[in-house]
């Protein structure tokens, strides 16, 4: 499975037991969806690794505890510690209305007030505010993945509407 298919799902932060159970802190609102999951892939230094999934249960209400088929012992255990884990994207469930997922609006149109803006380009999301990068005529340009800026997200059309700060694209 290439990494390009799959959606980051969590890391590996500590161990349960001596018996290689392992905790995951999940990249989700609600990891209790996860819970009936038959395997799950790794990434370790070779590539994306498949693991099958003994037993999944609900850890402190925020992380999952993992016992895989695989790993049986605490020493297999700390190998996968800060490990992240992955899931095919075919798995993500379906969001409606204004939520999307960063990698479902890549190539969407960004209009304001029945103007094309641009198309979304890139999506950044690793400082403090995530931002869609659009390209526009001559040049690029940034702007914040805000609530409050979007007003629909039209995945028929492949349309994002905004109302946008007053002079934010002169920036």
């Amino acid at each position: 499975m290439k990494k390009e298919s799959c959606f980051y799902l969590g890391t590996v932060v500590g161990k349960y037991s001596f018996k290689g159970e392992v905790l995951v802190k999940i990249d989700s609102d609600s990891p209790q969806e996860y819970l009936t999951l038959e395997s799950i892939f790794v990434e370790l230094t070779t590539g994306l690794v498949p693991f099958f999934i003994r037993k999944c249960q609900l850890h402190k209400s925020s992380l999952l505890r993992i016992d895989f088929e695989e790993v049986t012992d605490e020493a297999a255990a700390d190998a996968l510690l800060k490990k992240e884990l992955y899931l095919p994207l075919t798995l993500l469930p379906p969001l409606e209305g204004n939520k999307f997922y960063y990698h479902e609006v890549i190539g969407f149109d960004i209009v304001e007030n029945d103007k094309n803006l641009g198309k979304i380009k890139v999506i950044h999301d690793q400082g403090a505010q995530a931002l869609f990068e659009i390209d526009r005529v001559d040049t690029t340009a940034l702007i914040p993945i805000h609530d409050d800026f979007i007003l629909t997200v039209d995945r028929i059309t492949k349309t994002i509407t905004v109302n946008l700060p007053e002079g934010l694209l002169d920036l």
